[in-house]
């Protein structure tokens, strides 16, 4: 999503041929989550000559949280660190109140960051792919 977001637009779609020699995935992965978030509507897509995958306006004020529901669904988000199904805040695991704060924190994070945030803060740094 870092990478749609800082080189892609309405007139300048991206090929998952493209994309997945710069962000260094699986091509077929890429391919399967991509459409995915287009089916959801966090990504652009046209077919045919010029086509490819895109973030328009309105894909770029979609929080990464938006992102995260689609790829893993809420279980990952709300679930305990260690598993347990039966942990809450009224029946805490052992470790619920050290991690907890910390969770609710990137969660919170998480929710508040629009994809055009983080393209924008990415891009005024030295931000690079791992190779």
């Amino acid at each position: 999503m870092i990478y749609l977001a800082q080189n892609s637009s309405e007139d300048h779609k991206i090929l998952v041929r493209d994309m997945f020699q710069e962000i260094k995935v699986s091509e077929s992965y890429l391919a399967k989550l991509l459409q995915t978030l287009s089916k959801h509507g966090m990504v652009s897509s046209s077919k045919g000559r010029g086509g490819g995958f895109y973030l328009n306006a309105d894909n770029l004020q979609h929080s990464l949280m938006d992102v995260v529901r689609v790829i893993d669904g809420n279980e990952g988000i709300e679930a305990c660190i260690l598993g347990i199904s039966e942990c809450s805040e009224t029946n805490p695991c052992v470790v619920h109140h050290l991690l907890g704060p910390g969770k609710k924190a990137f969660n919170a994070a998480l929710s508040q960051t629009t994809l055009a945030q983080l393209a924008r803060d990415t891009g005024s740094s030295d931000f690079r792919f791992p190779e």
